[in-house]
């Protein structure tokens, strides 16, 4: 089994998530969005980034304006819509939720004992 591909399916999984997070804070560019992933660790390109994007605007989760850039073309910037806020919170309660359930699951319940020791054979 690939853990690389297994990785990359947990991340993908909750990359919606953390882009909402993120855009909750404070409305923002798609550069602002991939630098901020990147402060946490996830790799993000933009053409992974504008699918998702799109969906969540056409969900009508997110919205975004115009702004004229001295540097260039007009950047558009998303922000959050009331109905985004909801569907957010939602995702943090099964985040929340998750998270504890998983811990729980995965918790160690012999601290002195390691996966390598595990499986070892009775010698």
């Amino acid at each position: 089994m690939n853990t690389e591909n297994t990785k990359a399916q947990m991340r993908k999984g909750i990359l919606e998530f953390c882009i909402l997070s993120l855009i909750d804070k404070k409305e923002m560019y798609v550069s602002d969005l991939i630098d901020e992933l990147k402060k946490g660790k996830l790799d993000v390109v933009e053409g992974t980034l504008y699918p998702l994007l799109t969906r969540l605007k056409n969900g009508e989760f997110l919205a975004y304006r115009w702004e004229e850039s001295t540097g260039g073309p007009p950047r558009k910037y998303y922000q959050m819509t009331d109905k985004g806020k909801l569907f957010l919170a939602e995702l943090m309660t099964t985040w929340t939720e998750l998270t504890e359930s998983v811990t729980q699951i995965t918790k160690n319940d012999n601290p002195t004992e390691t996966a390598d020791s595990a499986f070892q054979p009775n010698s």
